[in-house]
C-alpha cells in the first residue's frame, strides 16, 4: 500500500509570510500553491502543509525538524537567520555527534536542530523529530514498533537506549532512526521538565489513493487514540495525523464546485471519497 507522508505546520494566521521566511534561508525552496487556508511549501524535494488555523495551537520542542548541512557555513548563515526574533534552546557549538549543531526556536514558535553530517548517511535534508516527554515519556520505542507495523516500507535504522543513569532513565531512547513508509523520522525519550506535549500545532499528512487505503491507516492509527473532524485522528501517544485522499486537490481546484465539497467533509470525520465525489456533481 503506497502512502506519502509530510508534516503540517499550523499558524495563526500567518501561513504566508512563515512560508516566505522559510523560502529565503533555505535552499531550493518554494511556494507551490496558496490560498486563504493553505500554503504549499516545497524545499530540498520535501512537501510540508501550512496551514492558517488560528491560535488554538502552538508549537513546542516535543516535534522539531532536524536540519541537514554538508558544512558550517551554510548551517551558520541559517542558524543567524532563524533565532532573529526566537531563541536558543541548544546552543551552536561542536557535539560528539556533530562537528557544528544547535537548536534553536524561531520567531514563529516552530523548533529547529541544525547539524553538520555525512551526507552519505542522510537521505533527506528536513528529519521529523519526535520527543516523548512528560506522560509519554519512555514510549518511544513502542511509537516505533506501531508506526513502523503499519507502514508498508517502513523499517528502523538504529536504536541507542540510555545506560547511563545519569544522562536519563536507562532503557529509554537517547536517538533513533526510522523510516515511516518512505519518510525519515528520528526519536528521542526526555523525562526532563519541559512544556513538550504533543499537540495538533503539527501534524502528519497521509495521502490516500483509495477508500481502502483511507480505511486502514484511519483504523490503526487511531487505535487508542481519538478522532477528530474533517480526516484528523489522534494516535495513541497523543501524536496528529491526517488521513486526506490525493482526488481532494483537484475536487477543490473547481471554484464553482468546492464549496460543496467542503460542505460535505465539514460534515465527517473519516474522508468518504464517494460522498465528495458525489458532492463535487
Amino acid at each position: 500500500m503506497t502512502n506519502k507522508i509530510y508534516p503540517c505546520f499550523w499558524f495563526d494566521g500567518n501561513a504566508g509570510e512563515a512560508a516566505r521566511f522559510y523560502s529565503s534561508i533555505f535552499s531550493e525552496s518554494k511556494i507551490t500553491d496558496e490560498n486563504p487556508m493553505v500554503v504549499m511549501f516545497e524545499s530540498a524535494g520535501q512537501k510540508f502543509m501550512f496551514l492558517n488555523g488560528g491560535n488554538q495551537f502552538t508549537f513546542n520542542p516535543s516535534i522539531s525538524m532536524f536540519v541537514f548541512y554538508e558544512n558550517e557555513e551554510a548551517l551558520v548563515e541559517a542558524w543567524n537567520k532563524l533565532i532573529e526574533g526566537g531563541a536558543e534552546l541548544m546552543p551552536l557549538n561542536s557535539y560528539e555527534w556533530s562537528p557544528k549543531y544547535g537548536w534553536l526556536r524561531d520567531k514563529f514558535g516552530m523548533n529547529w536542530q541544525l547539524y553538520v553530517g555525512d551526507p552519505a548517511n542522510v537521505p533527506q535534508v528536513f528529519t521529523p523529530t519526535l520527543m516523548f516527554a512528560g506522560k509519554q515519556n519512555g514510549n518511544a520505542a513502542k511509537a516505533i514498533e506501531l508506526y513502523t507495523s503499519i507502514f508498508e516500507g517502513s523499517s528502523v535504522s538504529g536504536i541507542l537506549k540510555y545506560t547511563d543513569p545519569n544522562e536519563d532513565v536507562v532503557g529509554n531512547v537517547k536517538h533513533a532512526q526510522f523510516s515511516v513508509g518512505n519518510t525519515l523520522f528520528m526519536a528521542m525519550d526526555s523525562s526532563f521538565e519541559q512544556k513538550a506535549e504533543f499537540n495538533e500545532a503539527i501534524s502528519f499528512v497521509v495521502e490516500c489513493e483509495t477508500q481502502a487505503a483511507i480505511d486502514y491507516y484511519w483504523s490503526k492509527l487511531s487505535e487508542g487514540g481519538s478522532e477528530g473532524m474533517c480526516g484528523w485522528l489522534k494516535d495513541r501517544f497523543g501524536i496528529s495525523w491526517q488521513i486526506v485522499p490525493t482526488v481532494l486537490k483537484t475536487l477543490m481546484s473547481n471554484p464553482q464546485k468546492s464549496q460543496k465539497v467542503v460542505e460535505a467533509f465539514m460534515q465527517m470525520k473519516k474522508f468518504d471519497i464517494e460522498t465528495l465525489l458525489k458532492a463535487s456533481h
